[in-house]
Order: C-alpha cells, then structure tokens, then sequence
C-alpha cells in the first residue's frame, strides 16, 4: 500500500481537451435547457409586455400567472418554444464557453500556473464575449422570435408565422437580411461577458475555499448544485436592464443602427412603461438563470470526471469492451 501512493501522487493529471469542454460542457448545457427553457418562456413574455401581463379582471400576473396563461391558451408545449433554437446552439455555445475560459486563464497565469481572482474575473468576460458573437446573438434572435409567437398550438388553424428554428433563420434571413441574426450584439456581448465574468470567478472562488475547507480533492455534485446556483444569480441581478433592452431590439424587425434602436427601445421603455418596466422579468430569470448554472455546473463537473476517470483507465490499460483489455500496457 504505502509503495504505490507515491506512485499516484507523482502521476500529473492529463490536460483537459477541447473534446472533454465539448462533451461535459455540451451535455450540461443540454440538460439545462430542456429543464429550465419554460421559465425562459415566460421571462421573456413579461419582458415584451409593454403593459404588464394581465387576466381577465385586469389584475396583473406575476410570473406563475404568466406561465399558467401560456398553458391555457397555447398548451403546455408552448412554455418550449424556441427550444430546438436553444438546442441547436448549446453544444458549441457550452464548448466555446468552458474552453475560451480555460484558455484565458491560461494566457492571464503566473509563470508558476497560478490564476488571480482578477484574472479569473477577465477570463470570464472574454469567455462571454467569444460566446456571444459565435453562438448566442443569433441564437437568441431566433429563439426570441418563436417565444414571442402567441398562437395556440393545439389549434391546426391557427398558423405561427414561424413553423421552427430553421425555418425562423430562413425568413429572417430573406426578409430582414443576415445582419438582423446579429441584432443587440453589442448588448449581448455586454450581458454575457458580465454574466460569466461574475459567475465564473464567485463560483472558482466558493468551490476553491470549499476544496480548502473541506480537505478533500473534488467536491460531491450537491456541492457544486449549490455553488452553480449561488453564482448564476448573481449576473441577472447587476444587467436586468441591459437584458430587457437587447430582448426587446431582439423581437423587433425595426430598420436603424444598433445605437438608433438602442435609443429607441431604452426612451420608449422610459415614457411609456416607467424605469422598473427594466425588471421585467427579473424573478423568473433569477428562476431561470440560477438553476441553470447549477445544474450546469453540476452536469459538466460531473461528466468531465467520468471523462477524466475513462482517460485514466485507458492511459492505465483497465479498460474492457467484450472481455477485451483496451491500451494494455
């Protein structure tokens, strides 16, 4: 027994891979949207509602009342449009995510490999500028514009404007031109980098001080559930407004500069609705966000261990397929 501990504890531990970013972080980004896309939904009808959500009685709905609405008039597959726009983008938004931000951190180390907060801080908001011009701008464009869609989905007549994601791309694309994919660019770049860069560097910082704490080298997945969700919540609380803006230039098919529909959007929101119609949908994006993280950051830390676990087995020659020892050494 003694012989063999300082034999593992000299083993380094092999680099992570873009192919272990892509498949951990791809399926937790899977995972998390087909469990929290609904509360997405609903956000985002609060946000484009310029008079507030109502009932019959007129009363105001908060954001159960919105979503019990949706299912009453649309089904209850209507909380999951936009779903396969989110879909189709998870896996390379997730990849480019987790990778850019290993990348970063690596260029912002020490010369002995260490990373500061500050570093991990910047690491993060590059990472969510790189995602949000590769993937989520014209991702979001789309998915916006299949959950702003208010027809029933359990009536055949009543025909959406938009039949799917690829469909939705293609009209947009035709009517509006390529460049209408990448409206609130600007805004998205600004939510995202600061939604990572905080959600990042709180979560690196709680999961290194529980490692401390704890004496332990990996921390149990409930662990990193409540870490993922602390930190998630944290950038929908600084940028709610910056959301509310690029949501809204998202839907809309208005001509103009980026800056024009900007000062649009942001003066109409003002005259019309007031300074909190910014929160719109702030609670069940705190709803939507902060579970999201946490099961994402759960899955991905989960997946790249058994990633991690498969490549030293190989790399030991333990792996078996049909009674046949593979990399046997």
């Amino acid at each position: 027994m003694s012989a063999s501990k300082p034999e593992q504890s000299s083993k380094k531990p092999r680099p992570k891979t873009l192919v272990t970013h892509l498949v951990a972080g791809g399926a937790a980004g899977l995972i998390e949207a087909c469990s929290c896309h609904p509360l997405d939904t609903i956000k985002v009808r609060m946000q484009l509602s310029k008079s507030g959500a109502r009932n019959a009685a007129g009363k105001r709905l908060g954001f159960i009342g919105v979503g019990a609405k949706i299912v009453r008039n649309e089904s209850f597959f209507a909380l999951y449009k936009g779903l396969g726009a989110v879909v189709t983008g998870i896996v390379p938004k997730m990849a480019i995510r987790f990778s850019s931000f290993e990348y970063y951190k690596s260029l912002l180390a020490d010369s002995n490999g260490k990373v500061s907060t500050s570093s991990t801080f910047f690491a993060g908001l590059s990472a969510g500028v790189t995602e949000a011009v590769l993937v989520v701008t014209p991702m979001d464009v789309i998915k916006i514009r299949l959950q702003a869609q208010k027809h029933s989905m359990t009536d055949p007549m009543d025909i959406p404007k938009y039949r799917n994601a690829f469909h939705c791309a293609y009209e947009i694309v035709k009517h509006e031109g390529f460049g209408a994919l990448y409206k609130g660019v600007a805004l998205t770049a600004l939510r995202q980098s600061t939604n990572q860069a905080v959600n990042f560097t709180v979560y690196q910082e709680m999961k290194k001080y529980a490692i401390k704490a704890q004496q332990v080298d990996e921390l149990p997945s409930y662990q990193h559930l409540i870490l993922g969700g602390v930190s998630g919540a944290m950038g929908p609380m600084s940028n709610a407004p910056i959301d509310t803006i690029k949501t809204r230039i998202q839907k809309s098919n208005a001509s103009g500069s980026g800056w024009q529909r900007f000062q649009t959007v942001t003066s109409e929101i003002i005259q019309k609705e007031g300074y909190t119609a910014f929160y719109k949908g702030l609670t069940p994006r705190l709803m939507r966000v902060a579970p999201g993280q946490a099961v994402t950051f759960m899955v991905y830390e989960k997946v790249r261990g058994w990633i991690d676990l498969f490549n030293d087995k190989w790399d030991d020659g333990e792996v078996v397929v049909a009674g046949v020892k593979l990399a046997d050494r």
